[in-house]
């Protein structure tokens, strides 16, 4: 059983008809806030609906938020053109290529989202500041922890536009009524604001309830850490002044589970799949997650939207398809060894059978239409036998396609292992996945780094082990000793490509070629170097014609 996250998700979604797709659309445009926060359940509702609205803009759910820009500009996923789908105006490339603009719609769209997204942290947090608990119905410890807690969610918004935009305004109060043109927020510096989320975390990290079964999907005290860890892992990077023992403490709260867990004590899984599968909400090593529950809420998870072929639910006997957008870059599925079942488990490539019947393949609809559905590891017309390979230059087969998370089966039918073909029911779980923001895996490796950038890039025996404490559960004991990490193979380029492995699709890629010093000097695929300027997007033009006292980021 899921937590109250998913129960009171069906009540806002349906009870208040709020939405995720209407950018116009009010926070209480059907119950006025004047006559709402009369109940636990109204307060409770209004405390939980930025995390359904994170949805949005944090993992990739079909629109452009903050996942899009950190994957698709990076050097492990695109969105190519494959015959006549995926131009989408040529945006998908320009963010390959590091050729944005400082008009472009879709990190106007992401800039909105987040900042809905934080409106919808400060709206409860005034609320709940401004009324008495009498009224709420409502203990002073819950209010005084919903509103820790949403100080903490509404630093997490901060975290991610400074992130992708750098220097932006801090905006704390909800208007009422027409904002003067003199009232609106000016540009704060990268560092100002990564001060201002720093103190906001340290302020009310310890009024936040520990992280356990009830607060699955919400901002608790391990959430709170894990945002720690991030800010003092990018600090150089976001400040100039590098925080490596700060992130090495942060670290070491999680790892000694002082921040709670969902599932009893916070710890590593033991398998690369427990994290990604349709009860991952059992996994004990989640600290924060976008939480779903399609049976009793409707609220299915997004990522379907960007990375389903047009024929996917024949593949796993699921009941949806995606637009064929997003797929691993040519080659990266090679960085990975044979013997290592993140290759095999997360990534899809080969023939594709039915899930129905494993004896019939999956046919394709545009190119290979009737023909045998192949992914492949190029991104090129094969059809006509071309070895041009490009953004422009795919098919709906090119590239090896996204398997990680797994939303389950809807309808009975086989699953091939091995030489053995293993008939299964429809999973009671289909659809829940929750999509994972921080796990205890990630905190590992950025501890890891932490130690060994403060030893001069040099791993010590502590960072071998942190490292291969999570690599080695993707071989088998046989196959593992030759695999384990030494003092002397774990460089930081080393370090890099494993990230890199470990974490494919999760959102992180892009800070970690910044952090890394790569992400505009390195050459990939059919990408070349970019001015150091991209390391910032820009603040998006339409933003700054509506408050002049934005600035723009250098370079644009």
């Amino acid at each position: 059983m899921k937590n109250n996250i998913k129960y009171i998700v069906m009540f806002m979604l349906v009870g208040l008809g709020f939405s995720c797709t209407k950018l116009d659309e009010n926070a209480y445009d059907q119950i006025p806030a004047d006559v709402f926060y009369t109940n636990k359940n109204e307060v409770l509702s209004a405390v939980l609906r930025p995390y359904t609205h994170a949805n949005a803009w944090v993992a990739p759910a079909g629109q452009n938020g903050w996942w899009r820009m950190a994957e698709l500009s990076a050097d492990q996923l695109a969105w190519p053109t494959k015959g006549p789908h995926g131009e989408d105006g040529g945006q998908w490339k320009r963010l390959h290529y590091h050729s944005w603009t400082v008009d472009e719609a879709g990190y106007n769209n992401a800039w909105n989202l987040m900042y809905w997204g934080m409106g919808l942290c400060n709206s409860p947090i005034q609320n709940l500041e401004n009324r008495s608990i009498s009224e709420m119905g409502i203990t002073q410890a819950e209010k005084d922890a919903y509103i820790a807690e949403l100080k903490l969610l509404r630093a997490f918004h901060y975290l991610k536009l400074m992130d992708l935009f750098g220097n932006i305004p801090i905006s704390l109060n909800v208007p009422t009524g027409s904002v003067p043109t003199e009232q609106y927020p000016a540009t704060s510096s990268r560092k100002e604001v990564f001060d201002f989320i720093e103190k906001e975390i340290r302020e009310n990290i310890e009024k936040t309830p520990k992280l356990s079964r009830q607060m699955l999907g919400r901002m608790s005290q391990a959430g709170g850490y894990a945002m720690l860890v991030e800010l003092y892992l990018n600090a150089e990077v976001w400040t100039g002044t590098p925080r490596w023992d700060d992130c090495i403490a942060a670290a070491d709260k999680l790892i000694a589970n002082q921040g709670g867990g969902q599932n009893g004590a916070m710890a590593l899984d033991k398998d690369i799949l427990s994290q990604f599968n349709t009860t991952n909400d059992l996994s004990k090593e989640v600290i924060f997650s976008i939480a779903y529950d399609y049976k009793r809420a409707n609220f299915e998870p997004g990522f379907a939207a960007d990375f389903f072929h047009f024929a996917q639910k024949d593949i796993y006997g699921g009941g949806r398809n995606g637009n064929d957008g997003v797929v691993v870059i040519p080659n990266v599925y090679n960085k990975y060894d044979d013997d290592d079942q993140r290759k095999k488990q997360w990534l899809l490539i080969g023939p594709q059978f039915k899930f129905a019947n494993p004896k019939d393949p999956v046919l394709g609809t545009v190119e290979y239409a009737g023909k045998p559905l192949v992914f492949v590891d190029n991104i090129q017309k094969n059809t006509k036998n071309s070895t041009v390979s490009t953004m422009s230059e795919g098919e709906e087969n090119s590239g090896v396609r996204f398997n990680k998370y797994r939303l389950g089966n809807s309808i009975a039918g086989f699953v091939v292992n091995g030489i053995d073909t293993i008939a299964v029911q429809p999973d009671p779980n289909y659809n829940n996945t929750d999509w994972n923001i921080y796990r205890l895996t990630w905190i590992y490796f950025a501890k890891a780094e932490a130690i060994m950038r403060k030893n001069g890039g040099v791993a010590t025996a502590d960072a071998v082990t942190l490292i291969n404490d999570v690599k080695k559960r993707a071989y088998t004991a046989a196959a593992w000793p030759s695999r384990a990490y030494t003092t002397t193979t774990l460089t930081l380029d080393e370090l890099l490509a494993e990230r890199g492995r470990e974490f494919i699709f999760e959102g992180f890629r892009r800070d970690d070629l910044i952090r890394f010093g790569k992400f505009t000097t390195t050459n990939w695929w059919d990408h070349s170097p970019s001015s150091a300027h991209r390391n910032l997007f820009p603040i998006p033009q339409r933003q700054i014609d509506l408050n002049s006292k934005l600035k723009q980021n250098p370079g644009y």
